[in-house]
């Protein structure tokens, strides 16, 4: 059985490659490709040896390599996983410093960089999509590029492959984390999560079968519980906001209802560290100098420190699922399909899942709740409009994004900041510059 990685000289692989370790008796992946650009090679060789390290300690049968020909790689893949930045670090850093300067939070998968990051990425990925379709049809595509839930919606329905799913560590990280303030195993705790990709509310909370939502919200309410990922600082829930929703938010959500507060904190981090990019990239340099130690053979703690950490292990038992036909239920980036009946059939969203060897088979959820389904139906539709200017490279197509964004709606400076970011990552994108 094969993977391939593409994105494999990211330093998130020595966690995926840390998951296919552990789960070889079960999953037995035999060929590992590690895939990236001439770019990242440097980074690709650090990783592949690192990873090969991994394995001769491990002791078990897998064959890796790695290589910048991706067609050749694609060659009788059973499954690909997605991990690409497009621009790298460099872009992100423009998509945080640029809405920055004119006083609307810059983020990679929310706001105006969210939007650019889009921009950049689904059509790279719909180009993957083809290869994949062409090549090797049978190939399930797991996608951790982010925006994961918009670039997921945009391969489904947009290119040729249908075989794809969406993961994001944030159910992972939110289940982890009440598990530990309620003091019990994570894999006793699950949560009936509605919504969409980084827009997520979690409705119940069962432990050991039993719904504790009501004592989870009070922890929450009285900011006893952190479940916000190494990349956000939770600035924690008022008592009024948790029993007016009576929803369990995820760290994502401040954005969008503490708009005000993380730009502050967001500028002053700015001011003092640079952008989170800036951070990551000190980050990063730290990590892969670790990674050239000959004698380092297992995946560093150091990584952890980084926003989507953990991943790998939603992809990985995602992957063991749908070969084992498990059957069991992880949440995932999926087509609707009626599970939430306010939203289209085509629109895709973060659900609770039955994994089987046909795919994922989304939880029926009904009607969302009347407090956030103004919200959800709104997010979706920009989501379908960002899909919509990404495809199309027209420009009003690309300003309609940013005025419907909750974050920007604002008719001048989204004109500005639109032609600014549209300048500063004209390299990578051609379907705006025709």
């Amino acid at each position: 059985m094969k993977l391939v990685i593409v994105g494999g000289g990211s330093s998130y692989t020595p966690e995926i490659i840390e998951g296919i370790i552990t789960r070889h008796h079960s999953l037995p992946i035999n060929n590992i490709v590690l895939v990236d650009i001439e770019e990242g090679q440097e980074k690709l060789e650090i990783v592949g040896s690192l990873a090969k390290r991994m394995i001769k300690k491990a002791n078990v049968p897998i064959e890796l390599s790695w290589t910048l020909n991706r067609r050749e790689a694609l060659q009788g893949a059973d499954f690909v996983s997605t991990q690409i930045r497009v621009g790298g670090l460099d872009a992100r850093a423009k998509d945080e410093r640029i809405p920055l300067s004119h006083g609307f939070i810059g983020q990679e998968t929310n706001g105006a960089g969210g939007i650019f990051k889009a921009f950049r990425t689904i059509p790279v990925l719909m180009k993957l999509a083809e290869e994949i379709h062409e090549i090797c049809p049978e190939a399930w595509l797991i996608n951790f590029t982010n925006p994961a839930g918009i670039v997921t919606e945009a391969l489904l329905n947009h290119s040729p492959h249908k075989k794809v799913i969406g993961v994001c560590n944030i159910p992972f990280n939110m289940r982890h984390s009440i598990a530990e303030i309620m003091d019990v195993k994570p894999e006793d705790v699950q949560i009936e999560f509605i919504g969409l990709n980084h827009f997520v509310f979690g409705r119940k909370v069962w432990i050991n079968g039993v719904d504790r939502i009501d004592e989870v919200l009070e922890k929450l309410s009285s900011k006893e519980m952190d479940y916000a990922p190494a990349n956000i600082v939770n600035l924690g829930w008022s008592e009024t906001f948790i029993k007016s929703f009576r929803l369990l938010p995820n760290p994502y959500h401040q954005y969008y209802f503490q708009t005000k507060q993380v730009l502050e904190k967001d500028i002053a981090a700015f001011k003092e560290n640079g952008t989170r990019a800036e951070v990551v990239q000190a980050l990063e340099g730290t990590l892969f100098k670790t990674y050239e130690n000959p004698d380092l053979a297992d995946k560093p703690a150091e990584l952890e420190k980084r926003g989507g950490a953990y991943y790998s292990d939603v992809a990985c038992s995602l992957m063991d699922s749908l070969y084992n036909n498990r059957q069991n239920i992880i949440t995932v980036n999926t087509l609707n399909n009626g599970t939430i009946s306010d939203l289209p059939d085509d629109a895709v969203i973060e659900a609770n899942c039955l994994i089987n060897k046909d795919g994922p088979l989304p939880i029926s959820i009904g009607s969302l709740p009347s407090s956030i389904k103004g919200y959800v139906s709104n997010m979706k539709a920009f989501e379908q409009q960002v899909i919509k200017a990404s495809l199309s490279g027209d420009y009003h197509d690309a300003y309609l994004s940013f005025m419907m964004n909750p974050l920007i709606q604002d008719e001048q400076v989204a004109e500005t900041m639109l032609n600014e970011l549209l300048e500063a990552h004209k390299d990578h994108l051609p379907q705006f510059f025709k």
